[in-house]
């Protein structure tokens, strides 16, 4: 995965000590698309587009199978007619990517009964801790165990209605840029590079996907809902992974992941408006990416059929840029407050669970809070869809900030917040969570009821007089009160 949102802005220069160090599954510094320069067997492309060796067949190998594979994902890519991410190809690439195995080489196997079974009883235990420490009932109607593949079949639904606003907006700069008269002659070159466009976004979709599902617990690492509606999901072998790392026994590390992932699955499924919240603010950061016009009708004018790379490097050089505009600005704000509040609440919930019951529940909470200091699958993430990078801080800050309303407020009171999102912190109030505390809260129940009674057609109270009663004064004057003395 690159760091940039489909090869946003100038490649970065490597920081002192960090050459050749490489998130899991990312790019080189000049492959903001993952196309590597080694003869890797995941690049069909390079084959084709003179990008290093061969596919399966390292520096000057040669594989008839690799490269006919190559003319099928070439036709595939130059056939595209759908929307503005070819998922048919991130889909394929997720599934490649997951089948490679994870760096340290661990293979994707089917989850067995046994596994099964664990995973369904460690969720049905915490939900019952959560029970008493939060005001929100289980939002999990059904507990499964997924493999990394399942896992990516089960999330791409929700992928494409996360990425497809913030690629929308790319594409559509494809086609626009030219005058009407100019787009008619150019009409199958611009219908070219919006196909290679939708192949290029799949292939790094398919890409972090992929490398995503090796390392993610459940269905909520990022702070999305990622999977179906109700359905509390656990990846054992990534579980057990995790834990092999950290020296503790597994059944704690499993039933700590799934305390997090039953409060996460409380939150979405009983604060109907949270996930429209989180893609909306996605959806208008897409809003304020501009294209660099002029540099798109200069590869317009020189752009070459039969040598399609062309495209990837023009997307690599920064035709594309996020535009810091206040609005901009703004969504991004509400996005990273809101993850935060969600992330926060999460913490709070399940430190309150499992603190007096699990003597390794300190070290599980800051463990996990380590992982996504240093660069865990949320960071990641939104680091490559939309070039924002969560900041720790914020999280811990939220955390703290719902431990406090527990304590003044009860449970009830902490958990009532989520009932509007005008109620909820803001960043400002992260930042002064004593203040946000204390302060008289605002109370919408009446506000809501009021308008309820207008979509119904009540009428209010004091929308008029009502049936048997005497005549308002603008009603106009009386029997005697027009002058008259009749």
């Amino acid at each position: 995965m690159s760091d940039t949102p489909f090869g946003f802005g100038l490649p970065q220069e490597p920081e002192d000590g960090d050459e050749g160090r490489k998130r899991p599954g990312q790019g080189g510094q000049n492959d903001p698309f993952g196309f590597g320069s080694g003869g890797s067997g995941d690049n069909p492309f390079a084959a084709l587009f003179g990008m290093g060796g061969m596919p399966g067949g390292g520096a000057g190998g040669f594989n008839p199978a690799d490269l006919g594979a190559a003319f099928q994902q070439l036709g595939q890519m130059l056939s595209y007619e759908g929307g503005p991410v070819n998922w048919d190809m991130a889909k394929q690439i997720a599934r490649q990517t997951v089948s490679q195995g994870t760096p340290d080489g661990t293979k994707d196997a089917s989850v067995g009964a046994s596994e099964r079974h664990a995973v369904e009883e460690a969720l049905r235990l915490a939900d019952l801790w959560l029970d008493s420490v939060t005001a929100l009932p289980s939002g999990a109607g059904t507990a499964v165990a997924w493999s990394r593949a399942e896992w990516v079949e089960a999330t791409l639904p929700v992928w494409q209605d996360l990425v497809d606003p913030v690629a929308e907006r790319v594409g559509n700069a494809m086609g626009s840029v030219l005058p009407e008269e100019m787009r008619a002659m150019a009409g199958p070159l611009i219908g070219m590079m919006r196909s290679m466009g939708g192949a290029m976004f799949g292939q790094q979709i398919g890409q972090a996907v992929g490398v995503l599902a090796g390392e993610v617990f459940g269905s909520t690492d990022i702070g999305l809902p990622l999977g179906p509606a109700g359905k509390a999901a656990l990846l054992p072998l990534n579980v057990k992974a995790f834990g092999e790392g950290l020296g503790l026994p597994e059944q704690d590390v499993r039933l700590y992941l799934a305390l997090r992932e039953a409060a996460h699955q409380r939150l979405f499924q009983h604060v109907p408006w949270l996930k429209a919240h989180l893609f909306g603010a996605v959806e208008g950061y897409a809003q304020g990416i501009k294209v660099d016009t002029t540099k798109l009708e200069d590869i317009v004018g020189q752009f070459d059929p039969q040598n399609p790379e062309e495209l990837q490097q023009a997307l690599q050089q920064g035709m594309f840029q996020p535009e810091d505009t206040p609005e901009q600005k703004a969504a991004l704000a509400r996005l990273e407050t809101a993850l935060a509040l969600v992330e926060g609440w999460v913490d709070a919930v399940v430190h309150a669970a499992a603190a007096s019951r699990m003597p390794s529940a300190d070290a599980l909470r800051e463990a996990l809070r380590r992982r996504r200091a240093t660069g865990g699958p949320a960071e990641q993430t939104f680091a490559t869809l939309i070039g924002m990078e969560l900041r720790p801080r914020r999280l811990r800050d939220a955390s703290r900030l719902w431990a406090s309303l527990a304590d003044a407020r009860g449970t009830d009171g902490r958990d009532a917040l989520w009932a509007h999102p005008d109620m909820l912190p803001t960043a400002a109030d992260l930042d002064d969570p004593d203040g946000f505390v204390h302060r008289e809260q605002l109370d919408f129940s009446e506000l809501d009821k009021m308008l309820g009674d207008a979509a119904r057609g009540d009428d209010a109270p004091d929308d008029g007089p009502s049936k048997g009663d005497g005549p308002s004064k603008d009603d106009g004057p009386s029997e005697g009160e027009d002058g008259s003395g009749k």
